[in-house]
C-alpha cells in the first residue's frame, strides 16, 4: 500500500486548482453564497450554480475550461448536522468544467492523474473504486484504459444526473476505501459496497457527463454542446488526507471545537457523544453564519434570514447543553476567519462586524430563550396539576420554532420531570410548518434548456457609446427573428433581433438600462427603432427591435442613441458610484451595493446594512454626495487588468462578472470602482442630487431611490409648491413662518379635542341618568339595555365602568350608531360571571343584528358591524337571551 501524503485544508485546495489550471482552465473565484441574478436559489448550493449562464447557452465564457473551489450552503436537512460524519450546513465543492470542450477523453485521465500521480493527491490506486452508469459503455472503456481493474469498476443504474428540465447526462462517482477499520457494516448488508450507506468507501468526487437536453416535452436531446461538470467535497478528502474519522476531526473544524471547549470549561470532544453532536453543532453553523453574513445576509424572520437565524439558535441551544451560559459565538468568528484565511481572507476583514451581528442576535435569543424556559416550565407543571403524562406535539412544536428549542431538548427536559413529549403531534406540525416555508427553500438547480441560436455567432461586435452616440455606416452582421436565424426582417416580424459590427446602444449591464434609438437607411429613412439592448452569448450588443421598414443583413444603416435619455442616464449612473461612497463613510465600511437601477429619471440603489439608517445619517449622505457635484470633481476611466485595478483601490461589487480586462471608473480621490457603464466627465454635471426615499426591501438589505439634475429640481419644485399653498391656506406672509402656524394650530386643536371629550362626557353622563334607569327583570337577573348617542365605543366603555361602580343592574347592553356603522357593549356583574354567564357568549348571540363580530373577557365584550339599524333588534335579542 502507497504511504498517504500528509496535506492539510489550504493545500488540498490549492493542489486541485493548480492541477487544472496547468491543464488550461481558468480559475474561477469563489462567487457569493448570496445569489446574484438568480431567483431560483436561496443560497449558492454547489459550484455549478455559478456555472448555470454558461451551460445554458446564455453566455459564452471567455475561456471554456473553468476550475473553481465554490462555498456552498445547503439547509434542506439542518436536524441531521452532528449526528452524521460529514453532514454539513456549509461546504467548499472543488470542481472543474468544461463548456462544449473537453468530454470523456480527456476528463477522466485528468481524473485518474489527479488522484494517483505522486505529483499531486498521490492516493493508492487499490483504494479507489468507481461507478458508472451501464449504458455508458465509453466511460467504462476510458476508466480501464487509464488503468482501473474490472473489479473497482460498478454499475449503477443511479448514475445519471437529471434535475429536470436543462442539461443532463450519465455521471461517474469516485469513491475511497478508509478501509475495514472504519466499516459499520457486517460483510453481508447489502449496503457494503462503494456506493452503499456505509462508513469505509467514501465518495470523493462526482464527474457529470452532461450531453443531453432534458426538454419541456421530457424527452432527451443531444446537447448542441457537451459539458463536463465536476464535484468534489473539500471537507470529505481533507479528512482522508489528515486520517480523520469524520469530516470534523480536520484542521477546518478542531479549532472552532477545541475554542468551544474552552468556553464550556468541563466539557471535552470526544468524552460523550451525546456532547461531541452539539460540539459539530456549534463547529458547522458558526462557520456558515458566518460566511452567510459576510456575503452580505442577515438574521431575520424568512428566506435566508430565517436560516442564518435558526442555525444561529441552534448553535447557541447546543452551547446551552454544553453548560455556556454567556454569548459565545461572536468570539468564534476570527477563528473562522484564520481558518478560511488563505482562500477568503475577507472573512478576517469584515470579522468585527459580522461578530456585531452575530453578538446582537445571541444578546436577543437570550431573552427568547428564557421566555422559552418559562414556558416549558409552565407546561410541565401544568401537565402534572391535570394529571397528563404527556406534553402535547404542538407545543413541543411551538418551543422549537418560535424559542428554538429542538425537540431533543425538550424531551429531556420532560423526562426529568416523568414525562414524555407527542412526537407524532410535534411532526405534523413540523411538516406544516415545513409546507408554508417550502417557499423559502432552496429550489432545484434547474436551467434553461439550452440554445444555439447565438452560442456559434462569434463575430465581433464594437461598442462606442461611451465617446459616440451616433454611428453612421453600421453594418448588419447578425439578423434572427421567430427563434431563427434570416438574411432579412419585414415590419411585423416577432423578436427581432440585430448586431451590427459598431453600435453606439448601451447593452444593459450592471444596473444600467440599455439605451433606446432609431435606425436610419441611407436615405434619411427611419427604417426602426431600438427598444432593448442585451449581450449575446458572445457578449456581442444584440439589438431588440421594431422596424417599419424591411432590414437586410449586410445592409449599413446609421445608428442614433436617444441622446437626452442617454445623457440622463449617465448622470444618474455617476449618482450611483458617489452614493456608494457616501454610504461606506457614513455608514461604515461594511455596507456593501446589493443590487442598483440606473434610470432615465431616477436611480435606485440598494445596500446591505444592519440596523435602520438615521435622518441624520441620510442627511449627511445626501450632503456628502452634493459638495463631490458642487467640487466639479473630474470622472476619469481606465481600462487595465484585473490585478493593477485592485492596486489602484477599485471597489469590486461581484467578482464573477469581470474579465481579465476590466474598466475602472476613477471620480478624483473621493471613489475608484470595476464598471463598465456609461458616466459623465464631471460631477458638475449632475446638477444636484436629492434623495426621494429610503426604505428596508428584505432581510438586511435597504433602497434608496433618488433623482439628479433636471429631475432632482423638478422634485424640490414640486415641494416648494405643496409648501406655497400650505403658506397660502394658513394665511402666513412667509414660509418660514408655516411651521410655527402649524404648531398653533396643533394646540387650538388639542384644546378644542380636550374640549370636545369633556362636554362629549357630560352628554354620557346625562345619557346614563336616564338609560339607568330603565332596569328590566329577566329570567337571568336584571338587564339595563338602550341606544345611547355618543362618540364611540370608548364612551360605551367609561358608561360601563360608571353602571359597574354604581351595581345598578346584574347585564348592560349598550349600542351606539356613528358614520354608517354601529357598536355594541355587554357587561356583566361579577355575581352574574361566578354563576356561568359571560358576555363574549351575549355579544356573539345578539353581533349579527348588525352584520358584526366580537368577543371579550366574560365581564366584558365588544362588537362591531355596518348595519346600524340593527341595534333596537340586537338589544330585544339581548332580552329574548337572558329569558331563555
Amino acid at each position: 500500500m502507497k504511504q498517504l501524503k500528509k496535506l492539510n485544508s489550504a493545500q488540498v485546495r490549492r493542489m486541485y486548482l493548480k492541477f487544472f489550471e496547468e491543464h488550461g482552465h481558468k480559475i474561477m473565484p469563489s462567487a457569493s453564497l448570496v445569489p446574484v441574478n438568480d431567483p431560483t436559489l436561496l443560497w449558492i448550493n454547489s459550484g455549478v450554480a455559478t456555472m448555470k449562464k454558461y451551460f445554458d447557452g446564455k453566455v459564452v465564457p471567455e475561456n471554456p475550461r473553468m476550475t473553481s473551489s465554490q462555498k456552498s450552503i445547503r439547509t434542506n436537512d439542518i436536524e441531521n448536522v452532528g449526528k452524521t460524519a460529514r453532514h454539513h450546513t456549509m461546504f467548499e465543492m472543488l470542481g472543474n468544467f468544461s463548456v462544449g470542450d473537453y468530454f470523456k477523453n480527456e476528463v477522466i485521465p485528468w481524473a485518474w492523474e489527479l488522484l494517483t500521480s505522486d505529483d499531486w493527491f498521490g492516493f493508492d490506486p487499490e483504494r479507489l473504486y468507481i461507478t458508472y452508469y451501464p449504458k455508458d459503455h465509453d466511460a467504462y472503456n476510458k476508466w480501464r484504459e487509464v488503468g482501473v481493474a474490472k473489479d473497482h469498476l460498478i454499475p449503477d443504474e443511479d448514475n445519471f444526473w437529471d434535475i429536470g428540465q436543462g442539461p443532463s447526462g450519465p455521471d461517474t462517482e469516485i469513491f475511497y476505501d478508509r478501509g475495514q477499520e472504519f466499516n459499520n457494516l457486517a460483510d453481508d448488508d447489502p449496503e457494503n459496497y462503494p456506493g452503499g450507506e456505509n462508513e469505509r468507501y467514501l465518495e470523493i468526487w462526482n464527474i457529470v457527463f452532461s450531453q443531453f437536453n432534458h426538454t419541456p416535452e421530457d424527452t432527451y436531446e443531444p446537447l448542441p454542446h457537451k459539458n463536463i461538470d465536476t464535484g468534489m467535497g473539500l471537507e470529505r478528502v481533507v479528512s482522508i488526507f489528515e486520517n480523520a474519522p469524520t469530516n470534523f476531526e480536520t484542521d477546518l473544524f478542531m479549532p472552532l471545537i477545541k475554542q468551544t471547549e474552552k468556553f464550556s470549561g468541563s466539557k471535552k470532544y470526544g468524552e460523550s457523544k451525546e456532547d461531541d453532536i452539539q460540539f459539530k453543532i456549534i463547529a458547522d453553523h458558526i462557520r456558515t453564519i458566518t460566511f452567510a453574513i459576510s456575503d452580505g445576509a442577515l438574521p431575520s424572520n424568512v428566506g435566508r434570514g430565517y436560516v442564518i437565524r435558526r442555525l444561529l439558535r441552534r448553535a447557541v441551544v447546543a452551547g446551552k447543553k454544553l453548560g455556556i451560559d454567556e454569548p459565545f459565538l461572536a468570539k468564534m468568528v476570527p477563528t473562522v476567519g484564520k481558518i478560511m484565511e488563505d482562500y477568503y481572507p475577507d472573512v478576517l476583514e469584515n470579522a468585527d462586524y459580522i461578530a456585531s451581528v452575530i453578538k446582537s442576535e445571541e444578546d436577543r435569543f437570550s431573552a427568547t430563550l428564557n421566555g422559552g424556559l418559562n414556558l416549558l416550565n409552565n407546561v410541565i407543571a401544568n401537565a402534572k396539576k391535570d394529571g397528563s403524562n404527556e406534553i402535547d406535539g404542538r407545543t413541543a412544536f411551538k418551543l422549537y420554532d418560535t424559542y428554538g428549542f429542538p425537540i431533543e431538548l425538550t424531551k429531556e427536559y420532560a423526562s426529568d420531570e416523568g414525562l414524555t413529549v407527542d412526537e407524532d403531534g410535534f411532526q405534523a406540525a413540523m411538516t406544516e410548518q415545513q409546507n408554508r416555508a417550502r417557499n423559502a427553500r432552496d429550489m432545484d438547480n434547474g436551467m434553461g434548456v439550452q440554445t444555439d441560436l447565438w452560442t456559434d455567432f462569434k463575430e465581433a461586435s464594437r461598442y462606442v457609446g461611451y465617446t459616440d452616440l451616433t454611428v453612421d455606416d453600421a453594418k448588419v452582421i447578425g439578423l434572427a427573428h421567430d427563434g431563427k436565424q434570416a438574411d432579412d426582417a419585414q415590419p411585423g416580424d416577432k423578436n427581432i433581433e440585430v448586431i451590427f459590427d459598431v453600435t453606439p446602444f448601451y447593452a444593459e449591464m450592471g444596473g444600467q438600462v440599455a439605451d433606446t434609438g432609431d435606425i436610419i437607411d441611407n436615405y434619411g429613412k427611419k427604417v426602426g427603432r431600438v427598444v432593448d439592448v442585451q449581450h449575446a452569448p458572445n457578449q456581442q450588443n444584440l439589438h431588440r427591435v421594431e422596424l417599419n421598414a424591411p432590414l437586410k443583413k449586410g445592409a449599413r444603416y446609421k445608428l442614433v442613441v436617444d441622446r437626452i435619455r442617454h445623457l440622463k442616464i449617465e448622470k444618474n449612473h455617476t449618482a450611483t458610484h458617489l452614493l456608494d461612497q457616501a454610504l461606506r463613510n457614513v455608514l461604515g465600511g461594511h455596507t456593501q451595493q446589493a443590487g442598483s437601477l440606473v434610470e432615465e429619471h431616477y436611480l435606485r440603489f440598494d445596500f446591505n446594512h444592519f440596523g435602520q439608517v438615521t435622518a441624520k445619517d441620510l442627511k449627511a449622505v445626501e450632503q456628502m454626495v452634493n459638495e463631490q457635484i458642487w467640487k466639479e470633481i473630474p470622472v476619469k476611466t481606465v481600462e487595465t487588468d484585473i490585478d493593477s485595478a485592485k492596486e489602484m483601490g477599485a471597489i469590486a461589487l461581484f467578482s464573477d462578472k469581470y474579465g481579465d480586462k476590466v474598466r475602472v471608473v476613477k471620480i478624483g480621490d473621493y471613489n475608484t470602482e470595476f464598471c463598465g457603464g456609461d458616466h459623465v466627465k464631471n460631477t458638475n454635471e449632475l446638477g444636484l442630487f436629492k434623495i426621494v426615499s429610503e426604505g428596508g426591501v428584505g432581510a438586511g438589505v435597504r433602497r434608496i431611490e433618488a433623482v439628479t439634475s433636471s429631475d432632482a429640481f423638478n422634485f424640490l419644485q414640486d415641494r416648494d409648491d405643496l409648501l406655497n399653498k400650505v403658506a397660502t391656506d394658513l394665511k402666513v406672509a412667509q414660509i418660514k413662518e408655516v411651521p410655527h402656524q402649524v404648531e398653533a394650530l396643533q394646540s387650538e386643536l388639542k384644546d378644542a379635542q380636550k374640549q370636545s371629550t369633556a362636554l362629549q362626557a357630560k352628554i354620557a353622563a346625562q345619557q346614563a341618568n336616564n338609560v339607568f334607569e330603565n332596569v328590566q327583570k329577566t329570567a337571568n337577573g336584571s338587564l339595563i339595555a338602550a341606544e345611547v348617542q355618543v362618540a364611540g365605543m370608548g364612551q360605551l366603555r367609561q358608561l360601563a365602568d360608571s353602571w359597574r361602580a354604581k351595581s345598578l343592574s346584574d347585564v348592560l347592553v349598550l349600542g351606539t350608531a356613528n358614520d354608517g356603522k354601529a357598536n355594541l357593549l355587554v357587561a356583566v356583574s361579577d355575581d352574574k360571571v361566578k354563576d356561568g354567564l359571560k358576555a363574549g357568549d351575549l355579544i356573539k348571540a345578539i353581533a349579527p343584528a348588525i352584520n358584526g363580530g366580537g368577543g371579550g373577557r366574560p365581564n366584558l365584550a365588544q362588537a362591531g358591524g355596518k348595519k346600524p339599524e340593527g341595534i333596537q333588534d340586537a338589544l330585544k335579542q339581548a332580552a329574548d337571551y337572558l329569558n331563555n
